[in-house]
């Protein structure tokens, strides 16, 4: 019975965990990039990450334009999934190992965050003007400025149609598959 309810269990652990790592990444990203804090969005996002970011924020100052809370807050929400799903299969753990992959998990999730992103944006693109003004659009256009601002500089819109969602979404995935496998080799993580 106990083998049987460990996958449910283990997706369960990910996918609420994973969730909250997100919005906390979100409020990161946002606070990272300037993006508008009256937008309904992030008002939500920081709703729902700021009870442990009060108690963290005393304790834990930021560094310029980085909270260093939100940081610590995403990684001990990671490794505390981790551990949990690491107690379920019965497997053994070592910490650091595991504080390791967290980081490398944050890694992955940000490289998501912004994959999603771009695509959302291209199909709001594809859809008509009156979605400009959602409130999403606006986030996204805002969070994803970084990545399709030097792209965009490259590569204008040719004869109306704007590739540069197109060379983003390749080098996010190009550095994705880059970076993400010889990080999680270096934390010990072995894919099954």
């Amino acid at each position: 019975m106990g083998q049987y309810l460990n996958d449910p269990l283990i997706f369960l652990i990910e996918v609420v965990f994973g969730l909250y790592v997100t919005v906390v990444l979100l409020r990161f990203l946002f606070q990272l990039f300037g993006v508008d804090f009256y937008n309904p969005i992030c008002r939500l996002v920081v709703k729902i990450t700021n009870p442990p970011l009060r108690f963290l924020r005393p304790i834990v100052p930021g560094i310029g334009k980085i909270d260093v809370s939100s940081i610590i807050l995403m990684l001990t929400v990671q490794y505390v999934s981790f551990i949990l799903i690491t107690l379920i299969i019965g497997a053994k753990f070592l910490p650091v190992a595991l504080l390791a992959l967290s980081a490398v998990e944050i890694i992955n999730h940000t490289f998501n965050i912004f994959i999603f992103s771009v695509i959302i944006l291209a199909i709001f693109s594809w859809i008509s003007s009156p979605y400009q003004y959602n409130p999403v659009v606006q986030i996204l256009h805002q969070l994803t400025q970084p990545v399709m601002r030097p792209i965009q500089k490259l590569m204008p819109p040719v004869s109306g149609i704007d590739l540069s969602p197109m060379l983003a979404l390749i080098g996010l995935f190009f550095f994705k598959l880059l970076i993400i496998p010889p990080l999680r080799g270096l934390a010990g993580y072995i894919p099954a």
